[in-house]
């Protein structure tokens, strides 16, 4: 029935706003505000696949005489797009040959026997496998490998049960907090990423170079890490376990069970370090080559083309991905920047980002620090009721607008916009990692909103500090 009513509600509300006999705005900012209405509902409430909402525009912009289906379908086609589906396709080979275990494995083995260590672990190897491939695929790696510890543990330790439930407590937050951290630190480790450059790129001309992102996002998710470590590890949840040589056995028995390294692990290996290496020279190679003028789109999609089109074995299907494995890419998630970018669009061309602008231009009693403290603690909140794609789409014109109404730089205000928005700790159901490690068993509501809203506070802090101090030494 909830699902009836949101469905009815959102053409309602924009069917009531172009019927009404005297317009709020002027005829066309009226259509748009429907449309922009319309789709907000159906992100918010879920209605629908919030990638079908996504493709409202491409109907309704055209028949509303907003846009035509010409220039609202190129967005869908944004050189960002491709720059996503490349690291998508890396991501997907990575899975395919099962590399990323070994890369987690093999991390695992240095953090030593005891329990925090271990714990410690599975959070760095959690939290480098979510800046390439999706959170929920992290989580899905580690959280299998993280049970057989526990139970292994559980089976050869003679602690009491108490410890044993802290260390399964601390083990499951642990990597759904470091899946939501990795992610933050690279361009295509996250989805609001991936949104907010394609909107910065095609709106403000604004480009941010992959390398350039990482010098950024990376620090900032180291200290996110440890921080998430040390409220979960060391104050939340405590164990005290002490030595664990069973965790050891564990790993070594998973590493056997791979074998050694295959041709097409190698290959793909190869070919991952040839596309991060691609993307962190690229300004020296662009300078050595000008007439090549590479961008990071161009990288990503160079690196996904060869493991369609290199050969790495013989036999009827030599190289490492097939078009049937694309079957598995999260398509929706490329729909959605296009949806975005066409609504951002429409705004700005409606007057909405002029008219946000000139009215906190003319609030001169407005502090732009206590404004962007509220927004950011505002989306840092909200990202635990909605999806955090949908949460910075919506948000992300209106926040360029206050920037610049504001006279301030537009990166300062939309990346920790962005970055508050995969800052989701608190609920089951606020991110996918989050829901796959309360659906253990280990895991209560109480227990991840206890730890988890004292870490929504000090990613506050920490993003507004390295907004402050970073990001204008970098941007």
């Amino acid at each position: 029935m909830k699902q009836l009513i949101a469905l009815a509600f959102g053409p309602l509300l924009a069917g009531i706003i172009l019927l009404l006999p005297e317009p709020l705005f002027n005829p066309l900012m009226d259509k748009i505000l429907a449309a922009c209405l319309w789709m907000v509902v159906w992100w918010i409430t879920e209605a629908v696949s919030i990638s079908i909402t996504a493709l409202l525009p491409i109907v309704l912009f055209p028949l509303l005489g907003v846009s035509s289906i010409g220039k609202v379908t190129v967005h869908y086609a944004n050189p960002i797009v491709f720059l996503f589906f490349g690291g998508f396709v890396i991501a997907l080979a990575l899975e395919k040959v099962a590399l990323h275990k070994r890369m987690a494995l093999h991390i695992l083995r240095l953090t030593g026997p005891k329990a925090n260590g271990v714990v410690f672990g599975f959070m760095l190897a959690t939290a480098l496998l979510s800046m390439w491939i999706s959170n929920t695929a992290s989580t899905v790696v580690m959280l299998p490998m993280a049970l057989s510890v526990y139970a292994l543990v559980k089976k050869k330790t003679k602690k009491n049960k108490k410890k044993l439930h802290r260390f399964a407590l601390s083990l499951m937050l642990g990597i759904a907090a470091a899946a939501n951290i990795g992610g933050m630190a690279t361009l295509i480790g996250t989805p609001p990423n991936s949104v907010m450059l394609a909107f910065l790129n095609e709106q403000y001309q604004i480009d941010i170079g992959f390398f350039q992102w990482m010098t950024f996002g990376v620090p900032l998710s180291g200290i996110l890490l440890l921080l998430a470590y040390w409220i979960i590890v060391r104050w939340a949840y405590p164990s005290r376990l002490g030595l664990l040589d069973s965790a050891h056995d564990i790993i070594e028995d998973e590493l056997r069970a791979l074998g050694p390294m295959k041709r097409k692990e190698r290959a793909v290996l190869t070919l991952f370090l040839m596309t991060v290496f691609g993307w962190v020279l690229r300004g020296q190679i662009n300078e050595w080559w000008p007439a090549l003028s590479l961008t990071d789109t161009h990288i990503a999609m160079i690196g996904a083309i060869a493991l369609f089109t290199i050969p790495v074995k013989k036999g009827a299907k030599p190289c490492v991905l097939q078009w049937d494995d694309t079957a598995k890419l999260p398509w929706g998630i490329l729909i959605l920047f296009g949806g975005g970018l066409a609504l951002a669009s429409a705004l700005a061309q409606g007057g909405f980002i002029d008219a946000i602008q000139y009215f906190i231009s003319g609030q001169n009693q407005w502090s732009s620090v206590l404004i962007l403290i509220a927004l950011v603690t505002l989306v840092l909140f909200l990202t635990e009721l909605m999806s955090n794609v949908a949460l910075v789409t919506v948000f992300l014109p209106v926040i360029a607008g206050i920037a610049l109404g504001l006279d301030q730089s537009i990166l300062a205000m939309v990346i920790p916009i962005t970055l508050a928005s995969s800052c989701a700790f608190m609920l089951p159901m606020a991110t996918p990692p989050n829901a796959i490690v309360f659906a253990s068993g280990h895991v209560s509501v109480a227990q991840m909103v206890r730890s988890g809203f004292w870490l929504n506070l000090l990613s506050l802090i920490v993003i507004l500090l390295t907004n402050y101090f970073l990001l204008p030494l970098i941007f």
